[in-house]
């Protein structure tokens, strides 16, 4: 059995004991077992799996990271994550968040527009009141 400890920048995001890790690094596809030599990676975005000490499917859409694996300790660090009980779920909750991120990111694209025409208004103005 692992420990493993999914980590955010700004709280633990999953702690539990697993059977078996499946990910994807910037030089492939690896898969943790108890026992597997220490290892530490760095994470693609993509899906991580783990198998729980229940024999329950663990799946995690997740932001790029960091893997470490000491002994029996397990810690994944990423800047995102989203669970799902199965891939079909996974797919729908990483749709709806990447809807709520493009919505974000309009308003704030927006919002610069909106800054960068003022600027430029307000230069206008003091280049002819000079």
């Amino acid at each position: 059995m692992m420990d493993l400890r999914i980590l955010l920048p700004e709280k633990t995001y999953w702690q539990g004991k697993v059977k078996k890790i499946v990910g994807e690094a910037i030089n492939g596809f690896f898969c943790l077992l108890p026992r597997h030599v220490d290892f530490v990676t760095i994470m693609t975005p993509g899906i991580f799996f783990a198998l729980t000490e229940k024999e329950e499917d663990f799946y995690l859409a997740i932001n790029e990271g960091i893997l470490i694996k000491a002994n029996d300790q397990v810690t994944l660090s990423t800047r995102g994550a989203i669970k799902g009980d199965n891939l079909g779920d996974l797919k729908r909750k990483v749709e709806e968040n990447f809807i709520k991120i493009n919505e974000q990111e309009k308003g704030a694209r927006s919002a610069l527009q909106k800054l960068e025409a003022d600027f430029v208004r307000r230069f206008l103005d003091l280049e002819a009141h000079g």
